[in-house]
């Protein structure tokens, strides 16, 4: 189990790197946007990794408000941002 776990945390701590890289470098809002939203389910895994492994339930209402965040801000964002200048608009 332990083996596991560091498995685990290892794979989301180099998710967690890329994230934070694509947050740095990322060359237009929307980029730092989608890093931001991977940067939070990584949040998300990590917890409920954790709550699985000391058996608890403690966090689920935690998991539940941040899943709810991270879509809604994914979703705000996505809304009131412009589009990105590569996609052609429809001309009708």
């Amino acid at each position: 189990m332990t083996i596991a776990l560091l498995i685990a945390a290892a794979m989301l701590l180099i998710g967690a790197v890329c994230a934070v890289a694509r947050m740095t470098m990322g060359p237009t809002v929307l980029d730092r946007a989608v890093a931001l939203d991977v940067f939070v389910a990584l949040g998300i895994c990590g917890l409920a990794i954790e709550a699985a492994y000391g058996r608890h339930t403690f966090t689920l209402p935690l998991l539940l408000v941040l899943t709810l965040l991270g879509f809604v801000g994914s979703v705000s964002i996505a809304r009131f941002t412009q589009g990105s200048d590569d996609i052609e608009e429809d001309p009708s």
